[in-house]
C-alpha cells in the first residue's frame, strides 16, 4: 500500500508556505504555560477522530468525516490541502476508491500547489494514475473472471458497477468487501430486509448478517 510521510508538513511546505492562520499565532510570553487554558483546535480534533477510525478498521466511515470536514467554510487552504491529501491516502488503500483518490490529488495540485505536483505528492499522484490506467486496460480485454472483475471494479471505486455483478453472476466476495459495502451503506443489518444474505465480521470482531438495504423496503 502507498504511504505519504508526514502529510501536514508537507503540505505546510510545497503547498501552502503562504498561508497564515491567526488561530494558531504563538501564545503570548507573559503568560505563563502551566496556567494557560489551551482550547482544542476544530481541525486537529477532526483529525484525531480520522485517525481513530481508521486504527478501529472504519476506513469508509473515516472518508466521510473528511469529505464533511472539507465543505467546513473556514476551513484553511492549508487544512483543506491536508484533508485533501489524507482523504486522497485512504481512498487509495483499504477505502478502495482509486479514482477518488485520483480526482483528490488532481484537486490538491491544481489548487494548492500552482498545477505542478511536486516531492511526494507528485510521485503519489503518478502511482495513482497509473494503477488506475492498467485496471481500467485490464477490464477492457475481457479477460477477468466475473470475481476478477468485481474486484477490480471495486478497487476503481465503481461500486454501484460491482455490486450489480454480485446480483448478476451470484457472487459472494470476501469480508474485506462485504464490510466495506456495509460502511459505505448498500448493505444494512435489517430483519425486514429480503434478497441475499451475507455473514460479515467487522474489524473489532463483531458478527453481523446483512443484506443490500434496498430490498423489503
Amino acid at each position: 500500500m502507498y504511504r505519504i510521510i508526514a502529510v501536514s508538513s508537507l503540505v505546510l511546505m510545497a503547498a501552502c508556505a503562504t498561508s497564515t492562520d491567526a488561530s494558531r499565532q504563538p501564545v503570548s510570553a507573559d503568560v505563563p504555560p502551566a496556567s494557560q487554558s489551551v482550547t482544542p483546535d476544530p481541525f486537529d480534533l477532526a483529525m484525531h477522530t480520522v485517525e481513530e477510525l481508521v486504527a478501529a478498521g472504519n476506513e469508509q466511515i473515516a472518508i466521510d468525516r473528511l469529505t464533511q470536514l472539507l465543505g467546513h467554510p473556514d476551513l484553511s487552504d492549508e487544512d483543506a490541502a491536508a484533508t485533501l491529501l489524507k482523504r486522497a491516502e485512504l481512498r487509495y488503500g483499504d477505502g478502495h476508491d482509486l479514482r477518488g483518490a485520483v480526482r483528490d490529488l488532481d484537486e490538491l495540485v491544481a489548487k494548492y500547489m500552482d498545477g505542478e505536483p511536486s516531492g511526494l505528492v507528485g510521485d503519489f499522484a503518478f502511482s495513482a494514475k497509473a494503477e488506475e490506467q492498467r485496471l481500467i486496460a485490464a477490464l477492457e480485454t475481457g479477460d477477468l473472471s466475473p470475481t476478477e472483475t468485481f474486484e477490480t471494479l471495486f478497487r476503481l471505486g465503481d461500486h454501484q458497477e460491482a455490486v450489480d455483478l454480485i446480483f448478476s453472476r451470484n457472487l459472494k466476495p470476501d469480508n474485506a468487501y462485504i464490510v466495506d459495502l456495509f460502511q459505505v451503506g448498500y448493505l444494512c443489518e435489517d430483519s425486514d430486509l429480503t434478497g441475499p444474505s451475507f455473514d460479515m465480521t467487522e474489524p473489532d470482531g463483531t458478527e453481523r448478517t446483512v443484506r443490500f438495504c434496498e430490498f423489503g423496503k
